[in-house]
């Protein structure tokens, strides 16, 4: 088990041990603190001595943390988790939204009722309906009984729909009545259901962009974004990526079975400076590989899991993205399909012949039909 981790703070009396949650649990409560402990340990060179204080953090439901950037989203869960009102919480993929969620349903009038989620970016789309409204005898191929659908099961209580951006436009609108009108049909039905759920979205998508582009409704994006949750990423917050390790390392060495008493300086320094593109669920893999890999009673991660991104260029870089077709097709177009040589669009776009080739290829771009004189085929 993990003692406690210097970070140069001050401390505070009296001390909170973190109890384990499920996996996802990196938040507590915000009445509670943590504090060190007079233990004689001396720091040297190379180790920081988990001994000589404890972490000082506040803390919020699941929620662990002491930055400005996460307070402002714990008084915003404060301020909405009381009311009806619809949220809708947007961050980058393992930021802990769902948790965000967790703690509106836990702090409203509906924490004794269900609290039930459905990812619909995993749910096939041909199923959603049926998976959030329920179904009829018959209603389709399967369906040899009528089932419950996840709002009649979450009635009184809350839903929480992730990835709400990969919704069908068809199920959408099936939403929106839900959120207007306060009922719904089972699929395959002609009886309208009253249902009394609080609906939490959540999305790692640009929602306004998919409205523009066609792909979300613009009325069900209104109902939802009542009241708008940000979740900031990691690398914003770079002041709680301690506490969360912490919390981490106390947590997974108590799953092994081992006695941290002391973490490398070095691993500090890394953790501290590392951007975490992963966000929260990529420190918590790292904090939890470590752990089953170490075998003394100093804490490390190995330097090769944490690589510092590299500089954004200009040009075009190996890995495949998004951009790739645009930039390949309009370097091809300004050099009339002419990919070696000095004019050639592998010079412009900075990358070797070789290489555009087969990206070429990969990305099934016709070359030759940005080629304008047959003598350079």
């Amino acid at each position: 088990m993990l003692e406690s981790w210097k970070v140069g703070r001050p401390s505070n009396p009296g001390l909170l041990r973190a109890t384990p949650d499920p996996v996802a649990s990196h938040f507590t409560d915000d009445t509670a603190s943590l504090a060190s402990a007079a233990v004689d340990g001396e720091l040297d060179e190379e180790t920081l001595d988990l001994r000589d204080e404890v972490l000082s953090t506040s803390m919020f439901e699941e929620i662990v943390g002491s930055s400005d950037a996460i307070c402002g989203v714990t008084a915003q869960v404060s301020r909405v988790a009381p009311s009806d009102a619809t949220v809708l919480i947007t961050g980058e993929s393992g930021t802990g939204k769902e948790l965000i969620a967790r703690a509106i349903h836990k702090r409203s009038r509906r924490s004794r009722s269900v609290f039930t989620r459905m990812n619909c970016a995993v749910t096939p789309p041909s199923l959603i309906a049926a998976e959030l409204f329920g179904h009829e005898k018959g209603a389709f191929t399967g369906a040899n009984q009528r089932r419950a659908g996840r709002f009649e099961v979450a009635n009184h209580g809350t839903i929480f729909l992730d990835e709400i951006g990969e919704m069908p436009g068809a199920t959408q609108v099936a939403l929106l009545r839900v959120l207007q009108e306060r009922e719904f049909e089972r699929v395959g039905g002609t009886h309208s259901i009253p249902v009394d759920v609080r609906v939490i979205a959540a999305t790692n998508c640009d929602l306004p962009a998919a409205v523009r582009a066609g792909k979300f409704r613009l009325d069900l994006f209104y109902r939802l974004n009542v009241f708008p949750i940000h979740v900031p990423p990691l690398r914003e917050r770079p002041e709680d990526i301690v506490l969360l390790a912490k919390y981490f390392i106390e947590r997974y060495a108590a799953k092994e079975g081992k006695r941290i008493r002391r973490v490398e300086r070095r691993t500090a320094e890394l953790l501290e400076g590392y951007r975490w593109p992963g966000n929260i669920r990529e420190l918590q893999n790292v904090i939890e590989r470590a752990l089953i890999l170490c075998d003394s009673d100093t804490f490390y991660v190995e330097k090769a899991w944490l690589q510092p991104e590299a500089a954004p260029r200009v040009c075009l870089q190996p890995s495949l993205t998004n951009q790739e077709r645009g930039l390949i097709e309009a370097a091809l177009t300004e050099t009339r399909g002419r990919i070696a040589g000095p004019d050639g669009a592998a010079r412009r776009l900075g990358v070797p012949r070789t290489t555009l080739e087969y990206k070429i290829k990969s990305l099934r771009i016709n070359k030759y039909r940005f080629r304008v004189d047959a003598s350079e085929l």
